[in-house]
């Protein structure tokens, strides 16, 4: 299994960004994705995710803002960040989960010791004021 990323970069305050992260190697229908951020010397957490029948959520300081998407045929997952914020500057990461319900990923079992699942290897997201 194999999660690729693409997208980030840098943005001015009030800009837009999409992410996404392409899979191979898995029954994409059979997963729980999700989009996880991360700053230096805090822990990962999960900003949205999509079940295999495409309900989404989100974390609330980016509901309204950001948009979660999937092409099930082209394998990719989106992430839409509109209105971005100079706090939303972080690493993010693309992740699926065989939990379809995606309450691996909003109970932090994902990221536990132990949690199974597959992780893209994160892309940069800079905003300046």
């Amino acid at each position: 299994v194999r999660l690729v990323q693409s997208g980030g970069g840098s943005v001015e305050s009030g800009g837009s960004l999409r992410l996404s992260c392409v899979a191979s190697g898995m029954n994409y229908g059979r997963y729980c994705l999700g989009w996880f951020r991360q700053v230096p010397q805090k822990e990962r957490e999960p900003v949205a995710t999509i079940t295999p029948d495409g309900t989404t959520k989100y974390v609330e300081f980016v509901q309204g803002r950001f948009t979660i998407t999937k092409d099930n045929t082209a394998m990719t997952l989106y992430l839409q960040m509109d209105e971005l914020k100079t706090d939303d500057a972080a690493m993010y990461y693309c992740a699926a989960d065989p939990v379809t319900s995606c309450r691996g990923i909003w109970s932090g079992a994902l990221l536990k010791p132990g949690g199974f699942g597959y992780w893209g290897k994160g892309t940069q997201v800079s905003v300046s004021s």
